[in-house]
């Protein structure tokens, strides 16, 4: 799982002990441990190592179990809170340290550059020739920088550390397959042939509280994806700040904001490896006030998986005007998404009413048809994520009511059913990054971006262009679900680790390209659009927000035409206003980029943008105003 907070796994080294002996040699003969006693400090270091694991991996002894267990009378809930709270002590104390390295190296680095400089000015060398060894002759080797006249002033006055300079040399990786090898070695990855298993994303989505983190969070557990000893100190958290019941919400729902507030704040990612397909799972906030990290995480999806509560009342809810579940099914569906499953969740609170179940269906299911779903392409599945039935399985106890009215596929039976849709693997690269990060050890050091890949193959060695902006940088490392890859192909969710770029120059929502088929980019271009319902109409010179990829930007809207939905004839030129259900020809312009504005300030005002026909997912927006979507659809050409 993942959800771009990097955070480092530290190995912790043999901890000091926090409880000394007594400084007498022994004990007093009144508190001398009877064979009960030693036999409850056993059961409590039994149970609290199952949880944190042996020394070696957890850095705390027996002995501190011990004491703290004969401190609280044995009392495991209390004895497991003190030995938890030593444990993140000492994990905070390694982090600090950590900080600081990082912070010495990153200084050392900056004196490194420094050096450079200074010996290029000075005519100086900066690498020699490779001497004869036994060494490969492409293996890299550090070489010294020489000194300027200030470094050498600032050492002699003890101002600077007298470790010797030391400049990285190392070369960049190169691409190892030819086009044609690597489009090839494609296709047979994506149509699964070779054994391999076929490869997409969903996204979950839904009303707030309708169990979206929950049922993810179980399902991950069902299906081996969290250990026992994970799962344990999951519940004890939760149940330790009184919220028992999100223990299984917790498991994507990370960070402390989300966890004191109960709802989903950002994406979170996680990977199912069913049967027949690798699944990435794109946990989706709920909350109205989160729809721009949703549409983030929507736009990355090939399929969604929508959960609806089925409690009297919640699912109305939800479904009614202002509830996000019909907002969210525009939204995919705008976004170029064609499969769904809806799971109906919670129909253990409802008694398992077969009624409550088709009463649900039935609505969403003449919405959806308006929606533009497809039946065939949209399942229902009847579930309680809590409880896990019938996620994996129909085992438990609870599934007996449920079994005497349905007899259909479990939720991860469906999901192994989906099929991926159509990859533009031959088209241009297109990478729009979702995120940046740091590597956090070697083998991944330097910047990394996050996203999909949305069109074309790449390769580690490949150098690629950024856009906006003028720089270009080499693949270094690709990396998915924790393992690296020598390629990657339209539809893969990856991260991408790059070389002799400054991260300066990379930004949320940019693209990475070919360096010989840049993405265009633009400051206007015609779209057309389905309007949807709003609190006010569209005028000429309307404000908006612009949802593209994962970059949102202002935007003025002028109405150019207004099109019949069916024929896509012309009704009216130059309308004064558009209102909800009309599907129109709009001009969208950058907020802010005018003729007159200067080079520099021009790129920042200008949008990397495809045409739907070029490429379909550069090719869709989405607009956005006041707290609700306004309209959606696809670019038709570029200004």
């Amino acid at each position: 799982m993942s959800r771009h907070r990097f955070v480092r796994n530290l190995a912790l080294t043999n901890p000091q002990d926090d409880f000394e002996a007594l400084s007498d040699g022994g004990e007093d003969e009144n508190n001398e441990i009877t064979p009960e006693q030693l036999a409850q400090m056993n059961s409590v270091r039994e149970h609290i190592r199952a949880v944190i694991g042996p020394p070696k991996r957890s850095g705390i002894s027996d002995k501190e179990i011990d004491d703290a267990s004969w401190e609280y009378y044995f009392d495991l809930d209390q004895t497991m809170d003190h030995i938890l709270e030593i444990q993140g002590r000492r994990n905070a104390a390694k982090e600090r340290q950590a900080a600081k390295e990082r912070e010495k190296q990153e200084k050392m680095a900056a004196m490194t550059g420094n050096a450079r400089v200074g010996a290029l000015r000075a005519g100086a060398p900066t690498k020699t020739s490779p001497k004869k060894s036994g060494k490969a002759s492409g293996a890299a080797t550090p070489v010294a920088a020489k000194m300027d006249q200030m470094d050498a002033d600032m050492l002699a006055l003890g101002l600077q550390d007298s470790t010797p300079l030391v400049m990285d040399t190392e070369e960049p990786p190169k691409i190892s397959l030819a086009r044609e090898k690597l489009l090839e070695e494609a296709k047979r990855a994506i149509s699964g042939q070779g054994g391999d298993k076929l490869s997409l994303s969903i996204v979950i989505i839904g009303h707030v509280d309708a169990g979206k983190s929950t049922l993810v969070g179980r399902l991950m557990y069902d299906l081996g994806s969290i250990d026992q000893r994970k799962r344990a100190q999951t519940e004890r958290s939760s149940e330790k700040m009184g919220k028992a019941s999100f223990s299984w919400a917790w498991e994507m729902d990370s960070g402390v904001e989300e966890r004191n507030r109960g709802i989903t704040i950002d994406m979170a990612q996680s990977v199912l490896s069913l049967p027949n397909r690798t699944i990435v799972v794109l946990d989706a906030p709920g909350h109205k006030d989160f729809v721009p990290n949703m549409i983030s995480g929507a736009s990355q999806a090939d399929t969604a998986l929508l959960v609806v509560d089925a409690t009297n009342g919640e699912f109305e809810a939800g479904f009614d005007k202002g509830g996000q579940t019909r907002e969210h099914l525009l939204l995919v569906r705008s976004l170029g998404v064609q499969q769904l499953i809806v799971a109906v969740n919670k129909l253990d609170t409802v008694a398992w009413s077969e009624d409550r179940y088709n009463e649900i269906k039935e609505s969403l299911g003449n919405f959806l048809v308006q929606s533009g779903f497809q039946q065939s392409k949209t399942s229902f599945v009847p579930v309680a994520g809590f409880l896990g039935v019938n996620l994996v399985d129909r085992l438990q106890p609870e599934a007996t009511e449920l079994e005497k009215w349905y007899t259909g596929p479990t939720l991860v039976e469906t999901l192994d059913k989906l099929d991926p849709p159509g990859r533009a693997i031959e088209a241009p690269f297109r990478f729009p990054i979702t995120n940046l990060f740091k590597g956090q050890n070697a083998a991944s050091s330097g910047v990394a971006v996050s996203g999909k890949l949305v069109s074309g193959v790449v390769q580690v060695g490949e150098r690629v262009r950024v856009v906006p902006g003028d720089e270009s940088a080499v693949i270094k490392l690709i990396m998915a679900d924790g393992e690296s890859l020598p390629w990657a192909a339209a539809g893969s969710n990856v991260d991408i680790y790059l070389s002799n770029i400054d991260p300066i120059h990379l930004t949320i929502g940019s693209v990475l390209c070919p360096t010989s088929a840049v993405v265009p980019l633009v400051a206007s271009f015609i779209a057309q659009v389905i309007i949807f319902d709003q609190s006010y109409p569209i005028t000429v010179g309307a404000s908006a927000e612009l949802f593209h990829q994962s970059q949102n930007i202002p935007v003025t809207i002028v109405p150019l035409e207004t099109l019949d939905r069916i024929t896509g004839a012309t009704i009216k030129s130059n309308p004064r206003v558009l209102s909800k259900g009309m599907s129109a020809k709009i001009r969208v312009a950058v907020r802010g980029s005018t003729i007159s504005e200067s080079s520099a300030s021009a790129s920042h005002a200008r949008l990397p943008i495809e045409t739907f026909k070029d490429n379909k997912d550069m090719g869709r927006i989405l607009l956005r105003r006041n707290g609700e979507t306004i309209a959606a659809g696809i670019i038709l050409s570029l200004e």
